[in-house]
């Protein structure tokens, strides 16, 4: 009988060394028992970034390529287009993903490339000092809004799922959560599907999880995780908000 503490086989033996409470170990975990129940793991190839998200080729046990800040999505194109047997998916962060690399995730996901990106949510700049993200909330504090963030001069929390599920090219867009059993469950349950739909050859998926961050956020773990349900679930809807195939 599988117990539950089992590490999967496409994750390392080493410790995590993110913070306590940090989501990004659970989501870790998340993707590699999917790669393993899908028995992809020698076809896969992950590219992480600059930023928390750096680590990921410290803990998985597969293919991991380092790609500049918030290039991912190109890289990730290139590879799947020269090796179409492969599974491809990056693993991005919000200020990586939702700043510096805009431009590639907005073409990649409009051209319908064939990947999966798995982005993490912590509403902050978590490896560089906690500074104001595109995903930071109005009114919440960081190293650079430290009176909280001012729409009049810092604009709006940018919702990178809804863009995305207004291109043609993308085929699944969802919104999960890593702070309770329920809503990993929920979240391995996309995860899975986006890895589906790679195979299937269907298109572009993006899985959002929200995730606590609760150094930069300055609290405790079970802080943050209070924190995320009562502020980040208003602004950031959790979900399916885009299933191109669901009825096909």
């Amino acid at each position: 009988m599988r117990k539950i503490f089992t590490k999967p086989n496409s994750l390392k033996d080493v410790n995590f060394r993110y913070c306590p409470g940090c989501g990004h170990s659970i989501a870790h975990r998340l993707i590699a028992e999917v790669v393993d129940q899908l028995g992809i793991r020698e076809r896969i190839i992950a590219i992480a970034p600059v930023g928390c998200a750096v680590f990921a080729y410290d803990y998985f046990d597969f293919d991991v390529l380092e790609i500049p800040h918030g290039r991912p999505p190109a890289a990730a194109t290139g590879i799947k287009r020269v090796c179409p047997d492969k599974i491809v998916f990056t693993y991005q962060g919000d200020g990586d993903l939702a700043a510096i690399g805009t431009a590639e995730i907005i073409h990649a996901a409009n051209r319908g490339e064939n990947i999966c990106v798995f982005f993490i949510n912590n509403a902050n700049y978590g490896m560089t000092g906690g500074q104001m993200a595109p995903t930071t909330l109005i009114g919440q504090k960081t190293t650079t809004t430290p009176i909280g963030r001012d729409p009049e001069k810092a604009g709006y929390p940018i919702h990178v799922s809804e863009i995305l599920a207004t291109l043609e090219g993308t085929s699944f867009i969802a919104r999960g959560s890593l702070d309770s059993y329920k809503n990993i469950v929920i979240s391995k349950k996309y995860i899975e599907k986006a890895f589906k739909y790679q195979l299937e050859n269907k298109g572009f998926s993006f899985v959002e999880m929200l995730s606590p961050c609760p150094t930069d956020w300055g609290m405790t773990p079970e802080e943050s995780l209070k924190w995320l349900r009562e502020n980040m679930f208003k602004e950031f809807k959790l979900g399916v908000i885009k299933d191109k195939w669901k009825n096909a």
